[in-house]
């Protein structure tokens, strides 16, 4: 008896011994990159089923059995990843790699609510934090010509245009978003928007392809781009960066980041400048900074707090002749014309989470911007009978005040796992703009235009009053196992209200008038599962671009506008191969225009806005990333497309001429962006990336009797992060654009007087150096 109760106490005691070693091991997953926590990443004792998965703040607390020496940590999209544990540790920090391929990633942008890619059905890319932090972009335009169907042209220090299922047009057939909010109100575009936007501040960019006026609104025709913003991350980061390039341009990084119990901040930006670049008169300022700040007043109510203020100041030298051109003159044609932009932006938003199946947003804003120009685009010849007379152009600037809000609710119902959004926004944002008129002394010769005098006369001083309200809903409903089926609507009312301070003779416009446009805009898609790793989609949708008030008010626009509307079909679907080492994604679509709103080049260089009565865009859009083995990741993105005037006359010359068939100018027939990134295991932390670039051929003049014949550019990205402990944040890097030195233009246009060239840069060498400290989650 007496030995039983010994062995009994022994076993007791060994339990106990055992029970006592098994307390929990605490720790935080994070974006090997953005440093952000990682919710829903899977922990699991190596060769055993105990396990549990992180929170919405990416910590986990796991009870770890005695022995224990291996974790398993997995996430779809990201590498899964060994982590050796020892009797010291009880408090982790992991963070997790990005997969080179990734077919379940995560979006926002197709619903405003995250859910999987292929839950999504309508053609949505994502630029990844990883592939910002290898590309070192300078300006946007690097990193969105990466996605397929995506020609943004730079035209120089951040400056733009766009074409996404569009021509190469200045068109307002695109949203531009900054987590989910327009950076600018309808009716007030602008397509060098994008200088607005903080590039340092941005986690990931999402590029939803074709109308998305259902949910996002009007404009949204080519497709929305939406810029997420840098969270603040759970553990302390700091970074700071420097780099140059051969031509002049210099520019910092800066960044902190960090969460102290309930309250979280980031702040980040860059200042960039510009002198003695490769073309004359380029010199340029920028400075851009966002700071946000994240309180959690419960694990289920958060309030985030964000503002942006963008300056920029920048010379702007216009296009070259054919004779400048190809003879690579880099010469600006005038010495005067400029831009200074101002852009201030501040949001507060509120979410609460009313239990797992309810979700409500309340966000505020407002905005305010000041663009104050003398535009090379505006400098016109006046001629008769062909022979010069006299030049003439104008200083302009446009200023609005944005006042709105944005609410959203989410609902998910237990009838198929459907889910109901519904939201409701409104913008009120008064705005200003005048222009005075100013004549322009030209060497017609040599034809610079070498000076200008102000003569004070007012050519525009009008006042709007713009009001943008706006309600829509969306439907998920999971029809069976394999079929989801997605359906929207929206309403939007625009509405311009405009007063003008000039009277008589000093004005072709209306003393003040109301302008009113609206639309009901339906959506209707659907998803099916072929299997585990391959889907097909579908998807209706229409979009409506009201005219800009620039283009209605402008006393240089002679020519009245009409609401434009599109209809849009498409179809697509993604495949994963070869153990999941490839992945297709692909869509055809069909988008017809009515009323499409266009930009002529006149014969004294001025443009003016006209409806085309009807359009056509056809294309198909292909990503196909491939990576045979872990080091090697190879991406092809391209579109072939084709834009025509299906029904369309101008008057040239005093004659009208039906254009009717012809394909639309600046419509590139193949854009094509491929590269190729390796990074060897016996070098960790070196990377090696050679991008290839192609734009097809194109027509310049609506008549099609001149061409482009496009352009072939190769690129190399090298970089190194030290892998070593104490430097483990240094990074440098080398990038090599246009290695070829090839002599190209990012975009070219004929009138009836001759050829104009928006000249590339020659070959350019950027070097760059950072450093970046991130440290330990707390327990």
């Amino acid at each position: 008896m007496k030995s039983y109760f010994i062995t009994a106490g022994l076993a007791v005691g060994c339990l106990g011994s055992a029970y006592a070693q098994q307390a929990p091991l605490r720790g935080t997953i994070l974006d090997a990159q953005t440093q952000q926590s990682l919710p829903g990443a899977t922990v699991v004792v190596a060769g055993t089923s105990t396990g549990t998965t992180t929170d919405a703040n990416g910590r986990f607390a796991l009870a770890v059995p005695s022995g224990t020496r291996e974790l398993t940590i997995s996430l779809m999209g990201y590498n899964a990843q060994k982590v050796r544990v020892s009797g010291a540790d009880n408090v982790l920090t992991v963070r997790l790699e990005a997969a080179p391929v990734n077919l379940q990633g995560v979006v926002v942008s197709a619903s405003r609510e995250q859910e999987k890619r292929t839950e999504a059905p309508v053609a949505i890319s994502q630029v990844s934090p990883q592939l910002i932090a290898d590309t070192k972009a300078t300006a946007p335009y690097q990193l969105l010509n990466k996605v397929a169907g995506v020609y943004m042209v730079n035209l120089g220090n951040e400056q733009h245009m766009m074409a996404i299922r569009q021509p190469i047009s200045t068109n307002a057939v695109y949203l531009y978003l900054e987590d989910g909010l327009p950076i600018r109100p309808i009716g007030i575009f602008n397509h060098n928007a994008l200088y607005e936007i903080n590039q340092a501040g941005v986690r990931s960019i999402e590029v939803v392809k074709g109308p998305a006026s259902s949910l996002y609104g009007s404009n949204a025709i080519g497709g929305a781009i939406n810029f997420l913003s840098q969270r603040p991350t759970p553990v302390p980061t700091a970074g700071v960066s420097m780099q140059g390039d051969n031509f002049g341009y210099r520019r910092v990084d800066a960044s902190a980041s960090g969460t102290v119990g309930k309250l979280g901040l980031y702040a980040g930006g860059y200042a960039a400048r510009q002198r003695n670049g490769w073309q004359d008169y380029t010199d340029f300022d920028k400075q851009s900074w966002t700071l946000r700040a994240d309180y959690a007043f419960s694990p289920r109510t958060r309030l985030i707090g964000m503002g942006t203020y963008n300056y920029l100041n920048t010379q702007t030298p216009g296009t070259l002749d054919s004779t400048r051109f190809y003879s690579r003159r880099y010469q600006s044609n005038n010495r005067f014309t400029n831009r200074v932009v101002t852009a201030v932006r501040s949001s507060l938003r509120l979410e609460h989470t009313w239990n797992e199946a309810q979700q409500t947003a309340l966000t505020g804003f407002y905005r305010y911007n000041s663009t104050g120009q003398l535009p090379s685009y505006f400098i016109s010849d006046v001629r008769v009978n062909g022979v010069y007379q006299s030049s003439n152009g104008q200083v302009n600037n446009q200023s609005f005040n944005s006042y709105g809000a944005l609410a959203q609710h989410r609902i998910d119902l237990g009838f198929l796992n459907s889910r109901l959004i519904v939201g409701g926004y409104f913008d009120y944002s008064p705005s200003t703009y005048w222009a005075r008129y100013l004549t322009i002394q030209k060497d017609v010769a040599n034809n610079f235009y070498t000076g200008y005098t102000d003569t004070g006369r007012l050519l525009d001083d009008y006042k709007i009053d713009l009001y943008n309200t706006a309600a829509f809903a969306q439907y998920e409903v999971q029809a069976t196992e394999n079929l989801r089926i997605v359906g929207g609507l929206r309403y939007d009312r625009v509405q311009y209200n405009f007063n003008n301070n000039l009277s008589g003779s000093a004005t072709s416009k209306k003393a003040a008038q109301r302008n009113i446009y609206n639309l009901v805009a339906p959506k209707l898609g659907l998803t099916y599962a072929l299997g585990a790793s391959r889907g097909v989609y579908a998807n209706f949708s229409t979009g409506f671009q009201p005219p800009e008030t620039g283009s209605l008010y402008s006393s240089r626009q002679l020519i009245e506008l009409k609401q434009a509307n599109f209809t849009n079909y498409e179809a697509g679907g993604w495949v994963a191969l070869l153990d999941r080492k490839l992945y297709l994604d692909l869509s055809v679509y069909d988008m017809e225009g009515r009323n499409e709103i266009v930009s002529i080049l006149q014969a004294d260089n001025s443009t003016q806005s006209e409806n085309v009565g009807a359009t056509r865009h056809r294309g198909v859009e292909y990503t196909l990333t491939y990576a045979p083995v872990s080091e090697v990741n190879f991406r092809l993105s391209g579109t072939n497309a084709r834009h025509t005037y299906v029904e369309y006359s101008e008057v040239v010359q005093g004659r009208n001429r039906d254009y009717s068939g012809n394909r639309m100018l600046n419509a590139p027939n193949w854009i094509a962006n491929a590269e190729v990134f390796y990074k060897p295991r016996f070098v960790p932390g070196a990377r090696l990336g050679v991008e290839y670039q192609r734009i097809g051929q194109y027509y310049t003049n609506t008549a099609n009797t001149k061409t482009y014949a496009g352009y072939n550019l190769l690129n190399l990205r090298l970089g190194y992060r030290l892998p070593q402990t104490t430097l483990r944040g240094l990074e440098v890097w080398a990038n090599v654009v246009d290695i070829g030195n090839a002599l190209y233009a990012t975009t070219v246009t004929t009138n009836q007087y001759g050829t104009t060239y928006q000249a590339a840069a020659p070959r350019t060498y950027t070097l760059g150096v950072g450093y970046t400290f991130a440290g330990r989650a707390k327990e």
